[in-house]
């Protein structure tokens, strides 16, 4: 990449942004941890983290107004990264604690992990499979192992999913929509391969501010 980017993780008060930060800092980026509206709007990219429940965090979303700054990034192709819960809250709603409107800027609803009798929350490493390529994805192998900790999991349209894994039952962990992406496991957690996706995830919001394919 030419230059690195400049990425906002957003800090809502909900989220593990430190070990977001150091990750995406480890392989190149410029990161600000911020919820200011004019350094969201200015960055390269932007990463939504998020620890805890759906609905929580979506209200404080909404006290802050992320939720119109992310449609209005979305709505200018910049790219966007949701981590574990923040990919969640990409969605249209969730059913956890009776239920929450998402964010609506990826298509489905969030439902428990079809752990078929397994103990929740799916707390641990899971083997990967993709499915269409995509820069996000790009040089990761086959069955790569991620690590997981959540107890609900997005339902995307089919053509919108990057990559599966299984918990009991087979389940979406990776969907895109144009430059909007979300990965349920974490990434920052994940060793070399959690590292590639983040360095991945720089290198689209670099060519797409510079103007590249």
């Amino acid at each position: 990449m030419s230059s690195a980017p400049v990425l906002a993780i957003l800090d809502y008060g909900m989220g593990n942004l430190r070990s977001v930060e150091k990750a995406t800092e480890r392989v190149g980026a410029i990161t600000v941890l911020t919820a200011d509206k004019a350094e969201i709007l200015s960055a390269d990219g932007i990463i939504l983290p998020g620890v805890g429940a759906f609905p929580k965090a979506m209200t404080r979303i909404r006290e802050t107004g992320m939720d119109k700054l992310l449609h209005q990034a979305a709505s200018v192709d910049t790219p966007i990264l949701g981590i574990c819960l923040g990919y969640q809250l990409l969605f249209e709603s969730s059913i956890e604690l009776g239920g929450s409107q998402g964010l609506g800027l990826l298509a489905g609803d969030v439902v428990e992990v079809p752990a078929g009798g397994r103990k929740v929350p799916h707390i641990g490493w899971a083997a990967v499979t993709w499915a269409d390529p995509s820069p996000l994805t790009d040089g990761l192998r086959p069955g790569e192992p991620f690590y997981f900790v959540h107890s609900f999991v997005p339902e995307p349209e089919p053509d919108e999913v990057l990559g599966t894994a299984e918990y009991g039952g087979r389940f979406a962990c990776v969907a895109s929509r144009g430059n909007t992406f979300g990965v349920q496991f974490h990434p920052e957690k994940s060793s070399a391969a959690g590292l590639r996706l983040l360095e991945n995830f720089c290198g689209i919001c670099a060519r797409l501010r510079d103007g590249d394919s």
